[in-house]
């Protein structure tokens, strides 16, 4: 049922539902209209032929009269001759109140009886009627003749073919149907030229239209034209695409955070887990480095210590703390706790960030600098763990830039304070950039790096609802700068470093 009202509306198009329901009727209402005109002008016509009869006998009918009255034949012929010369006469004809015919002008003789003429004379009125003359068919008038004291002395019968009544009918009816027809032709083409201009072309752009953003142009859009209501329907054609485009685009951020918030909690679950094995490797590898470094310290103190002895010790000493400062590095990794916020300016945490590495950067040959503005504005963040995370960039720093230079500046745009820290040192190689914040991956040799500085300080900056970015620096190197979140900032308290 449905396959056949589809094929039914592919067949049914607007143009032709037009004709149908429009021309088509007025088709009918022309003709009907047309039919009653014609047969109305038609009985016009041919009354008036009749009339044009009639006042020919009127013309003829005293001098007619007179000469019937004084017997006079001769200007009865030419009174007749005369009606005849006219050419809308067949023919006429004198009776006297016997019936009996006294004279004639035309091509043939009359077949009515002599009873019937005089009792036509007899009867004194005019009639016409249609007859036959002949064999002809015609249409016949009677006039009655007087004489002068107004008695019936005789009857003029004039007669016309019927066949002009016939051919002049026909003739007005053949134009009446050209023009009919013309008529009909031209509201045709001016009723289907009108719904062209007026809804055709409109209704074919907006079919293209709908093509075009069916075969994937979803961009295109309708250029609204035409009468008010086929406007609207191109401009609501256009907010409907709108409206698509706008839940695509919509579902389409929705699905890009469905998938961040994903890969942010399959991490954040990994991260978890490696936390609680860092947390759990610190606390049973703390009490065992404790007792050893104590007992070498011990053996140390012994006067009696042979040299190799004291630098067998010694050494136990140098990785001991060495893995110390690995087991810290795992429980600042581990440890995701409360971030204790406290109003600080940017610059303090900076020059404290700084003084904690000065000591290593010289051992290895490094210049530190630091290029922030002194700032009186307050920004409220942890200071304890925001050092923290500078102080791991500024030592990655430090060993990249081998004998270079170091800067940590600071500032803010907008609402957003940053820290950022470049270094003199190599770069980062592309190909390891997209692993650049996982745990335990580093590019230094074995002994020389864990691989958690950059996980700690990635940490620490999502605690803050910051982030950080990195790049190719200024000075040759690697930069990496620290946003934090907008609306940190507090009112300014002078003098509080």
């Amino acid at each position: 049922m449905i396959k056949s009202v589809s094929d039914f509306s592919r067949f049914f198009s607007l143009r032709l539902a037009l004709i149908v329901y429009v021309v088509i009727p007025l088709a009918g209402a022309m003709v009907i209209t047309g039919y009653l005109a014609l047969g109305a002008l038609e009985r016009s016509v041919e009354q008036r032929m009749q009339k044009d009869l009639e006042l020919v006998a009127r013309a003829i009918q005293l001098p007619l009269s007179h000469a019937l009255e004084l017997d006079r034949e001769g200007s009865m012929s030419r009174a007749l001759e005369s009606a005849f010369s006219i050419g809308r006469v067949y023919s006429a004809y004198v009776y006297d109140l016997g019936g009996r015919q006294i004279a004639f002008a035309g091509r043939s003789e009359p077949e009515p009886s002599a009873e019937k003429m005089s009792e036509l004379a007899a009867d004194g009125r005019e009639l016409g009627e249609y007859g036959r003359v002949a064999g002809r068919s015609v249409y016949s008038y009677f006039v009655p003749l007087t004489d002068s004291g107004g008695r019936i002395n005789g009857l003029l019968h004039l007669t016309r073919r019927q066949s002009d009544f016939r051919d002049d009918i026909q003739k007005i009816r053949t134009q009446g149907l050209t023009w009919l027809g013309v008529g009909f032709l031209v509201m045709s083409g001016l009723v289907l030229y009108g719904h062209h201009r007026a809804l055709g072309k409109y209704f074919s752009s907006l079919m293209i239209s709908m093509s075009r953003v069916a075969k994937g142009e979803t961009g295109h859009r309708l250029k609204p034209g035409g009468p008010r209501e086929v406007a609207a329907i191109g401009l609501r054609f256009n907010h409907m695409l709108d409206s698509m485009e706008s839940a695509r685009s919509e579902l389409r951020e929705r699905r890009a955070k469905q998938e961040f918030l994903q890969l942010r909690l399959r991490q954040s679950e990994k991260l978890a887990a490696i936390g609680q094995l860092s947390a759990g490797i610190a606390h049973e590898l703390g009490t065992p480095l404790s007792v050893i470094s104590g007992k070498a310290q011990r053996a140390l103190r012994k006067e009696d210590l042979d040299e190799d002895s004291s630098s067998a010790f010694r050494e136990i000493r140098r990785e001991v703390v060495r893995m110390e400062y690995i087991i810290r590095q795992l429980l600042d990794f581990s440890r995701r706790g409360e971030v204790r916020r406290q109003p600080v300016t940017l610059s303090r945490v900076a020059r404290l960030s700084v003084a904690a590495v000065e000591e290593e950067a010289a051992r290895h040959g490094v210049e530190l600098e630091l290029a922030g503005k002194e700032m009186d504005s307050l920004i409220r963040l942890d200071p304890l763990r925001m050092e923290q995370a500078l102080v791991n960039l500024l030592r990655n720093g430090v060993h990249a830039a081998g004998g270079g230079k170091v800067v940590l500046s600071w500032g803010q745009e907008g609402r957003r304070a940053w820290f950022q820290v470049d270094d003199s040192g190599p770069g980062i190689p592309s190909e390891i950039r997209s692993r650049l914040f996982e745990p335990f991956f580093t590019t230094k040799s074995v002994g020389s790096g864990t691989g958690l500085g950059l996980a700690v300080v990635h940490g620490i900056v999502r605690e803050h609802d910051g982030e950080i970015e990195f790049g190719d620096s200024r000075l040759g190197g690697a930069y990496f700068r620290i946003r934090l979140a907008p609306g940190q900032e507090v009112s300014e308290e002078p003098g509080n470093e």
